[in-house]
């Protein structure tokens, strides 16, 4: 196809905007898909855990230690 696409009489324009507007065709659909993924993942058991993970681990942020030392060391 290297030498032959010089001898395509012109339509090299029309060809690359019909790749063009493949390719985002092609990315529209995987960004959908995508998204259904996600919102299934959401509903799963699995989804309903990572997120009650996540608020847990923000809920410890929020609450953290206030500047103390995480182990204290102490003589005696």
């Amino acid at each position: 196809m290297g030498i032959l696409c010089c001898f395509d009489g012109g339509n090299s324009a029309e060809r690359k905007e019909q790749e063009r507007l493949a390719s985002a065709e092609v990315v529209a659909k995987a960004a959908e898909a995508a998204q259904r993924r996600q919102e299934e993942f959401e509903k799963s058991a699995a989804g309903r855990a990572a997120r009650a993970q996540q608020q847990a681990a923000a809920k410890q942020a929020a609450n953290s230690n206030k500047g103390e030392p995480v182990l204290k060391w102490s003589m005696g």
